[in-house]
C-alpha cells in the first residue's frame, strides 16, 4: 500500500469516527435527559466519560507502544460501535435504564482514548516528515465539519424520530471505521527493551520520564495542559454568557456555536503555509496570543456578531496551536514511545479541563465574565512559555 493510499484509509476512518463523536456531543445527553429528570445524573455522565478517560490514559499509551497500531485503532472502533449497538438493542428489548447508559459510556471513553491515540501514533508511518503539517491540517478540518457542524443538528434530528436512533448510527459509523481501518498497513513498534518488558506502571513512567527530560515536548505538554486550562475556565460557562450577556436563545446559541467553527476551517487552509513562513515557535506564540486576544475582547462585548467573530478567531487560535503542537510531536518522539508520550501529555489536558470546568463555575458567580479574563491571562501565560522556554525548534 502507497503512503497516500493509507493516509486516506486513515483520513476516512477518522471522519466516520468524528461523525459519531458529532452525534454523540448531542444526541447522548438528549437520551440521559429522556432517562431522568436529575441533572445530577445527566451532568455526571460527562463527569463519568472525562474520569475514564483520565484513568485509561497512560496504559493506552502502554498499549499503543505494545502492540499493533492499527490492530488497536480498529478494534476500539468496532469495540464502541457494538457498545453503542448493544445498547440500543437493550433499549428497545427491555425498559431503559441511565445506569446501562453509563456502562456503555464509561466502555465508549476507554476505546475512544485507544483509538485516538493509535491514530496520532500511525500517521508519521503514512506521511513524509515534511507532509505532516497538511495531513493533520486536513483531518482537522474534517473533524471540524463532521464533528461540530454536521454532527450535532444531525445527532438532535435522529433523536426526534426516536430517541434510539441515534445509537444505532453512532454504533454503525464507529464499526464501519474499524472495518475500514483493517485497510491500514500493520504499524507495530518493537522498541530496544521489547524483550525486557516490565509492568504497564513501569512503561508509562518510561514516557513521563522522556517528556519531562525534552524541552520541546515537555513544554508542548505543559503548555497544553495550561490551555486545556484557559479554555474550559470560558466555555464551561458559556451557554450562560450567550444568554446573560448577548442576550441570545438557544438558537442564536447554536448559530453562535456553528459560525464559530468557521475560523478553525480557515485555520485548517492556511495552518501549512503559515508553518513554513513562520516556523513552528513563531506560529505558536502568534496563536497563543491571539487565544488570549479573543478572550480578552469576548470578556467586554455585548454584540452577539462580535462574539461570534472573537469566538471563530479563539477557534483559529485552537486548530493552529492542535496542528503545530501535534505535527511537532509527530517529528521529536521516538516512534517506540509515541504512545505513552501522547497518553503523558492528554494526562494533563484532561486535568487541565477537569480544574478549568471547576474553576470556571466558581468564577462565574462572581461575574459572568470572570471566566474570560482569567483564561486570556492564561492563554498569555501560555504564550510567554512557548516564547521563553521552547528552544532548538525544528522548523
Amino acid at each position: 500500500m502507497t503512503k497516500q493510499r493509507g493516509f486516506g484509509v486513515l483520513w476516512a476512518a477518522t471522519s466516520l469516527s468524528n461523525l459519531a463523536d458529532g452525534l454523540a456531543f448531542v444526541a447522548v445527553p438528549l437520551i440521559a435527559a429522556s432517562l431522568t429528570p436529575d441533572p445530577r445524573l445527566v451532568a455526571g455522565l460527562s463527569l463519568t466519560y472525562a474520569v475514564v478517560r483520565l484513568l485509561f490514559a497512560l496504559p493506552i499509551g502502554v498499549w499503543v507502544d505494545r502492540l499493533d497500531r492499527r490492530n488497536l485503532f480498529s478494534v476500539a472502533n468496532i469495540l464502541r460501535g457494538l457498545a453503542l449497538l448493544a445498547l440500543g438493542i437493550s433499549f428497545n428489548l427491555s425498559f431503559p435504564n441511565i445506569l446501562v447508559l453509563y456502562l456503555a459510556m464509561a466502555v465508549v471513553a476507554v476505546f475512544e482514548g485507544t483509538a485516538d491515540t493509535a491514530a496520532v501514533a500511525i500517521l508519521p508511518r503514512l506521511v513524509k516528515t515534511t507532509n505532516l503539517d497538511r495531513a493533520n491540517s486536513k483531518i482537522a478540518a474534517t473533524q471540524l465539519v463532521t464533528d461540530e457542524i454536521v454532527g450535532p443538528p444531525l445527532g438532535g434530528f435522529l433523536f426526534a424520530l426516536a430517541a434510539v436512533i441515534p445509537l444505532y448510527f453512532m454504533g454503525a459509523l464507529w464499526a464501519i471505521a474499524g472495518l475500514l481501518a483493517l485497510a491500514l498497513p500493520r504499524t507495530r513498534v518493537l522498541s530496544k527493551d521489547s524483550g525486557e518488558r516490565t509492568g504497564v506502571w513501569a512503561e508509562a513512567h518510561q514516557g513521563i520520564s522522556w517528556l519531562s527530560k525534552h524541552r520541546v515536548v515537555g513544554t508542548l505538554a505543559l503548555i497544553g495542559g495550561l490551555a486545556s486550562f484557559g479554555y474550559m475556565l470560558p466555555f464551561s460557562i458559556l451557554v450562560l454568557f450567550a444568554k446573560e450577556q448577548l442576550g441570545l436563545n438557544s438558537t442564536g446559541y447554536g448559530l453562535l456555536l456553528a459560525f464559530s467553527a468557521l475560523g478553525g476551517l480557515i485555520s485548517s487552509v492556511i495552518a501549512p503555509k503559515l508553518r513554513v513562513r513562520c516556523g513552528y515557535k513563531k506560529l505558536i506564540v502568534l496563536s497563543l496570543g491571539l487565544g488570549s486576544l479573543s478572550l480578552a475582547g469576548l470578556a467586554f462585548t455585548t454584540s452577539a456578531v462580535l462574539a461570534g467573530v472573537l469566538l471563530a478567531l479563539y477557534v483559529l487560535h485552537a486548530v493552529l496551536w492542535n496542528i503545530c503542537s501535534t505535527s511537532l510531536r509527530q517529528k521529536l518522539v521516538p516512534q517506540a514511545l509515541m504512545g505513552r508520550v501522547s497518553s503523558a501529555s492528554k494526562v494533563l489536558g484532561l486535568i487541565g479541563l477537569a480544574i478549568g470546568a471547576a474553576a470556571g463555575g466558581a468564577l462565574g458567580t462572581v461575574t459572568i465574565a470572570l471566566p474570560f479574563v482569567v483564561g486570556a491571562a492564561v492563554f498569555l501565560l501560555c504564550a510567554l512559555l512557548a516564547l521563553t522556554k521552547m528552544e532548538h525548534v525544528p522548523q
